[in-house]
């Protein structure tokens, strides 16, 4: 089944950016992810964070299929070690269509965490939703490697 990451804005660091290259390219021979930065909200035109959020979600669900195991990323949801992620990331492929989410500045609205089948958090610390985006790449090379016996996860 494939692999999708959905993210919103665009990444604009360079080395972030460096980053999420470096490892595509490390991933790609073995493992395709989707990857989509779909256009995220401005407060200035929304008003409030709360409507940056719903307007974002709005957004997500256009992308999302309702077949899709949805993981939603957000600091409040279960952590896991990695091992452990990449066996379960693992079992869930053989199954299914797997989309992460990672929020916009402010995260995710209420409506995507509860429609995701899972609400997962890299760590009980708070990171800028870019950083998300490289570390959440590193975790899925890393969960590959595991699963395939490579020499990268000690």
């Amino acid at each position: 089944m494939s692999l999708k990451v959905i993210c919103l804005g665009k990444t604009k660091e360079s080395w972030i950016k460096q980053g999420l290259d470096e490892f595509r390219k490390r991933l790609n021979p073995h493992r395709k992810i989707e990857w989509l930065e779909l256009k995220d909200a401005s407060l200035k035109i929304a008003g409030s964070i709360a409507k940056v959020k719903q307007m974002e979600a709005l957004t997500i669900s256009k992308a999302v299929s309702d077949m899709d195991y949805l993981i939603a990323l957000d600091e409040k949801g279960k952590t896991s070690d990695s091992v452990t992620f990449a066996k379960s990331l693992n079992s869930l492929l053989m199954k299914h269509e797997v989309v992460f989410v990672i929020g916009g500045v402010y995260g995710l609205d209420k409506s995507i965490l509860d429609k995701a089948d899972w609400v997962f958090s890299l760590s009980g610390l708070t990171f800028p939703h870019q950083l998300v985006r490289l570390f959440l790449m590193e975790q899925l090379y890393r969960a590959w490697a595991i699963s395939s016996g490579k020499a990268y996860h000690y």
